[in-house]
């Protein structure tokens, strides 16, 4: 349950029942960590929110105002979740879009997930998903509110020791984990899935590819396959609330945290850009 959250700047707590993200998904969103009461990686979030209204055509809000509500709703709090929204707004009923889009906003802050901080550690295990993405340049990149794939993938596995699983498109790529990116080690290089026709670009994937040649890492965006996966010298993950969470085990396939994913986690650390495990 949200803290607290403001929709077109009033604090309320529903939208209409023929708001457009609600009836069709219709809208995009952005998920930011919070520490010291201040949002991480908010301009990052912010061009990856326009470029999603700018595909869907849905006008954006200017970022001033998008600036005060925000500070408004984290207020002092010293570790949250912070959770932005835009829908199309309401419309009558069928897909078309209205005439005269009128979109909702809404910015919302909820409790620190609480992740185990042997994630960052130890590592996690890992399994892989049956279920697979479509195929959508039209939507790859983006953060699109319709997220049935990420439900129906996340949906086949009940074991708590399992952190997290890898989705896979029709040709038998990895794409990502279900709420995360994935990058691989081979070599002194980092290869990552190239997500030019379905998954998310994540903001910290982006900040890792940014930071990687100040590493002195080279960095493939590439088909990556099972088998591929499974030759890795090293694994991660990211998101903006996990982090890096190293892998220690793909289904049979044992890994260890290995030097370059804790360089690039110390990095990301210094750049304010991943709340350090405590």
């Amino acid at each position: 349950m949200a803290i607290k959250a403001l929709i077109n700047g009033k604090i309320q707590a529903a939208v209409a029942v023929d708001d457009r993200g609600l009836q069709y998904g219709d809208g995009v969103f952005e998920t930011i960590a919070v520490a010291n009461a201040a949002p991480l990686c908010l301009d990052e979030h912010f061009s990856r929110l326009r470029e999603g209204c700018e595909r869907l055509s849905i006008p954006a809000p200017a970022l001033s105002i998008l600036r005060d509500e925000v500070a408004a709703v984290i207020g002092s709090s010293p570790r949250a979740v912070l959770k932005i929204i835009l829908t199309r707004g309401e419309g009558g009923r069928g897909y078309a879009p209205p005439a005269e889009v009128r979109p909702n906003r809404i910015i919302a802050l909820y409790p620190w997930p609480g992740y185990p901080p042997e994630n960052a550690t130890a590592g996690v295990r890992l399994r892989f998903c049956r279920r697979r993405y479509g195929v959508n340049p039209a939507l790859a990149g983006i953060k699109h509110l319709n997220r049935l794939e990420q439900i129906l993938a996340r949906g086949e596995w009940r074991d708590k020791a399992i952190a997290e699983a890898l989705v896979m498109d029709l040709d038998d790529n990895v794409i990502e984990g279900t709420m995360s990116n994935f990058f691989m080690i081979k070599d002194n290089a980092l290869l990552t899935s190239d997500l030019h026709a379905c998954g998310v670009r994540g903001v910290i994937r982006q900040k890792i590819i940014s930071l990687a040649a100040g590493l002195n890492l080279a960095v493939n965006e590439q088909a990556v396959s099972a088998k591929c996966l499974r030759q890795a010298d090293e694994i991660f993950l990211c998101n903006s609330l996990i982090g890096v969470w190293p892998a220690r085990m793909l289904e049979d396939r044992p890994f260890k945290p290995g030097p370059i994913t804790r360089r690039i986690s110390r990095a990301l650390i210094g750049e304010n850009a991943i709340i350090e495990p405590c």
